[in-house]
């Protein structure tokens, strides 16, 4: 695995703004409030010399009884355990503070290399104020303007040289990614806790506590995985905040990246609009797909209750009849045992490659039991079919009038492939394209 940079420090110092400058893109949540970033946010930096994965984290207090800051003070002790190298940011603008020498002086017993960075040093005349952290005695001081890139290319050379080399491992094509998608407080986090056996990110009672995608890698069965848990994503409507916009959007570039998409619902509110609108963001974007009926343990059940959900799930969610569904409870744990089984199996099929010769005779016995309509008048005739692609399935078939293939068609051809070779929890994309002469 990569060797782990992790940037942590007081709130609003500038963490996320560095976080987005060594990554080369905007990836965390800035925002002048402070305590946008409140979650470990994980990307790889692949830019310099050694390739690296940073952790943005929330602020870091040191004392403090406010509980959501409390749970990103341990958020953010979490990821100077994880680091190999750890950068703590404090804020130039501001001067030094009681807080910042305190976790200075936590620093000192950490046996890995640690840079100090006074950031917001912007020009000369904010180089001035940087003396008076020279009074913390420490080694590894720099004085950097994240956003205006000062003294950023130093910095990098200097934690480039401090970092681990990287042991050979799966690379992330051999990886498989789960993103976790869902309306706010359906119990994302709570359930990628209760997968990976610790509190890996907040999981707190106020929708909306998640705003950045978090990514953490892990192994189950031998089998390496990257799970990815989204911001909750709302209606436009409902999202009136600049930084839940933010998140809207990173939940979407999720899906994007991920092979299995796990699309969590709350079993107490049932299946809403929004439920339909995620699902229809994972099945464009040709993802795997799993329901996870959350919170099941909270509902008085009969014999039917569980088949008069997946009556309404099948209803709504028409474009997706071949996504498995589970119900679970992440709080107690009931059943969240058989997700990754089911992540498995959903990828097989996701990967699957059938041959052309099965496939041409699973498609001739369609077209013969049910001809093409005709189009302008023109019998449909179909040559020859071949698989061009996996993840997700994707065929060729090609035909005399590829423009004259109706959609309801096109489904039906989709439905005897899958009928023939299973590609449960997966998508199929098919492509019609005239013969060549």
């Amino acid at each position: 695995m990569k060797p782990i940079v992790a940037i942590v420090g007081r709130p609003n110092v500038g963490k996320s703004t560095l976080f987005n400058r060594l990554v080369g893109r905007r990836k965390a949540i800035v925002d002048d409030m402070p305590g946008v970033t409140r979650d470990r946010n994980y990307a790889e930096v692949d830019q310099f010399d050694v390739p690296f994965i940073l952790i943005d984290t929330g602020g870091f207090e040191p004392a403090t009884d406010d509980r959501l800051l409390q749970q990103m003070r341990e958020q953010s002790q979490l990821a100077m355990e994880e680091a190999d190298v750890i950068l703590f940011v404090m804020d130039g603008r501001s001067g030094l503070t009681p807080a910042d020498t305190e976790v200075v002086e936590m620093l000192r017993r950490v046996d890995k290399p640690v840079f100090y960075l006074v950031n917001k040093v912007d020009g000369d005349r904010q180089e001035a104020g940087v003396g008076e952290f020279y009074a913390l005695g420490v080694d590894n001081l720099f004085a950097v303007s994240a956003e205006h890139n000062r003294g950023v290319g130093d910095l990098v050379d200097a934690v480039v040289a401090a970092l681990p080399k990287s042991p050979a491992g799966a690379t992330d094509e051999e990886i498989t990614r789960i993103a976790v998608v869902g309306r706010p407080n359906v119990g994302k986090s709570s359930l990628v806790n209760r997968l990976l056996g610790f509190e890996r990110v907040v999981a707190n009672p106020v929708p909306g506590t998640t705003r950045d995608s978090i990514d953490t890698y892990f192994t189950c069965n031998r089998k390496r995985y990257k799970l990815i848990d989204t911001a909750g994503i709302r209606r436009k409507g409902k999202v009136s905040l600049k930084i839940e916009k933010y998140s809207v959007v990173d939940a979407l570039r999720s899906i994007e990246r991920a092979d299995v998409v796990l699309i969590v619902l709350n079993a107490e509110e049932g299946v809403t609009e929004q439920d339909a609108r995620i699902a229809g963001y994972a099945y464009e974007a040709g993802r795997g797909c799993i329901f996870v009926v959350n919170k099941w343990d909270t509902l008085e059940k009969d014999n039917s209750t569980i088949g008069k959900f997946v009556d309404t799930i099948r209803t709504e969610f028409k474009y997706l009849p071949f996504a498995p569904i589970l119900f679970v409870s992440a709080k107690s744990g009931q059943r969240t045992g058989k997700i990754m089984a089911e992540v498995e199996n959903v990828m097989a099929q996701y990967t699957k490659r059938v041959t052309t010769s099965e496939l041409n005779r699973v498609v001739s016995a369609a077209v013969e039991a049910h001809h093409p309509p005709l189009s302008q008048g023109r019998r449909v005739k179909f040559y020859f079919a071949t698989q061009v692609g996996t993840k997700p399935p994707t065929f060729v078939l090609f035909t005399n009038h590829p423009d004259g293939i109706h959609f309801s068609y096109e489904r039906y051809l989709a439905n005897k492939v899958r009928e023939a070779f299973g590609f449960t929890g997966s998508p199929l994309r098919l492509l019609f394209r005239g013969r060549e002469r």
